[in-house]
């Protein structure tokens, strides 16, 4: 167990350290070396439309939301040709349902119609998608494809990189630009999953349990907020 008596002050500088990003990482991996996105899928096209319906919303809520819509509605040209009222319904609990039944609706019509009905692999393309900005993008691409263009950025990756001082900027765009500046590309995806699952187990938002996390030997937030 670290305690704060125990640990050495960490000062943050930029460029972090290689050696403390290394430790990051490897600590990490350690926690955490089964990691996965934990939106519950069947298909690439499945997690497109979890990934547009966790906009604001929890992993948790959206898991509970999408066994029935993925029942009925499967696959691109199924979302396609769905009713909207009936897919306002079945995401109404996820929060801002119209604009995302809506976003799945087109999502699904616009792949059926340009892409064959196949998901395509390039944040570009992804990006012509209703709904889909780079965050969902680099979601489908790295989880699905482990093709890594970018480092996905939600609010857990923008708290712990913040906290970890692997970024200068509290912007998510930024943080992703710091993030591929100072972590392997290989460990892009990874990377990702593995601090979101650091914050919803271990680096809580209001209270980080930093007396039982392995990285704060490496943090220069570590007990300032617990």
């Amino acid at each position: 167990m670290i305690t704060k008596a125990s640990r050495k002050p960490v000062r943050f500088r930029w460029p972090p350290a290689p050696q403390r990003v290394k430790a990051i990482l490897a600590g990490l991996e350690t926690l955490y070396p089964d990691v996965d996105c934990e939106l519950d899928r069947g298909s690439a096209f499945q997690l497109l439309c979890a990934t547009i319906l966790s906009a604001q919303c929890t992993d948790e809520r959206v898991n509970h939301v999408t066994p029935n819509l993925f029942r009925l509605f499967p696959d691109a040209p199924a979302m396609a040709a769905a009713p909207l009222p009936v897919l306002e319904d079945l995401v109404r609990s996820t929060g801002f349902y119209r604009q995302k039944a809506k976003s799945l609706k087109g999502t699904a019509t616009l792949l059926v119609e340009t892409f064959g009905g196949e998901i395509p692999r390039t944040i570009r393309e992804l990006r012509t998608l209703p709904g889909v900005a780079r965050k969902t993008a680099n979601v489908v691409l790295g989880t699905e494809f482990g093709i890594a263009e970018g480092v996905v950025v939600d609010t857990h990756v923008q708290r712990l990189s913040l906290r970890l001082a692997l970024t200068r900027s509290a912007a998510p765009e930024k943080i992703e630009q710091d993030l591929m500046s100072v972590v392997p590309r290989e460990r892009w995806i990874r990377l990702s999953h593995q601090l979101i699952w650091h914050g919803r187990r271990v680096c809580f938002a209001r209270k980080p349990n930093c007396d039982e996390c392995p990285l704060a030997p490496h943090c220069p937030s570590a007990f300032r907020e617990a």
